[in-house]
């Protein structure tokens, strides 16, 4: 299973679940990305938002790191710049934290990641025990 696999399976909401692993297996990619732009349904037992004050480079690293992530991270994004990359966490954050470009980065596969949408103030830490 690929990271980008085990983070849909993981935090997408069950009802597109199914979606978004269709989407990742066409050859046309921009078709999955473009869905990060128009809002992405996430599975609410696993995303927690991030309170607007915590909301910067600083507080999400840490964060992130308080639960387990590494200094490494692969990103999964909207920006063609940044999409399919590994990446420090720290480079990642601050090429995506409010740059208004729907983007999930994934600490470990599966059980931690950060995603942000287009929308100001629509940031979550996703986070679960078992994939």
């Amino acid at each position: 299973m690929t990271q980008q696999e085990a983070m849909f399976k993981a935090f997408i909401h069950p009802d597109k679940k199914d979606r978004f692993l269709k989407l990742l297996s066409k050859s046309d990619r921009s078709k999955l990305t473009s869905q990060f732009a128009h809002g992405v349904k996430l599975d609410s037992r696993f995303a927690e938002q991030i309170p607007p004050k915590l909301q910067n480079v600083d507080d999400i690293e840490r964060m992130l790191k308080a639960k387990g992530a590494a200094s490494n991270c692969y990103v999964i994004s909207e920006n063609s710049q940044l999409d399919e990359k590994e990446m420090q966490l720290r480079d990642a954050l601050k090429a995506t934290i409010g740059y208004g470009m729907g983007t999930f980065i994934s600490c470990i596969p599966g059980k931690l990641a950060y995603f942000e949408a287009e929308e100001a103030n629509e940031r979550y830490i996703l986070s679960r025990a078992s994939a």
